[in-house]
């Protein structure tokens, strides 16, 4: 996948992460990009690990998988912040 889609995929799934864990953040458009960039990159990862699937261009399956991933690291980053 090549680094426009990363970034996309990452902007498609930090909006989704944040927009299903509301509340007060002090992160902007930037900080949720990089969040959902990271997300995508761990949801790939994770969903690799255990047979789900991975990241692989963008389609509802790699969508649901990096929104997965960013959900993971924005509640992380909400709890050690």
């Amino acid at each position: 996948m090549g680094l426009l889609s990363w970034i996309i995929l990452g902007i498609i799934a930090g909006a989704l992460a944040k927009f299903l864990m509301p509340g007060n953040d002090s992160g902007g458009i930037i900080a949720t990009m990089l969040l959902g960039i990271v997300g995508a990159l761990v949801g790939g990862f994770i969903g690799g690990i255990i047979g789900i699937g991975s990241v692989h261009g963008l389609n509802i399956g790699s969508i649901l998988t990096a929104t997965l991933g960013a959900f993971v690291v924005l509640f992380l980053f909400k709890k050690f912040r």
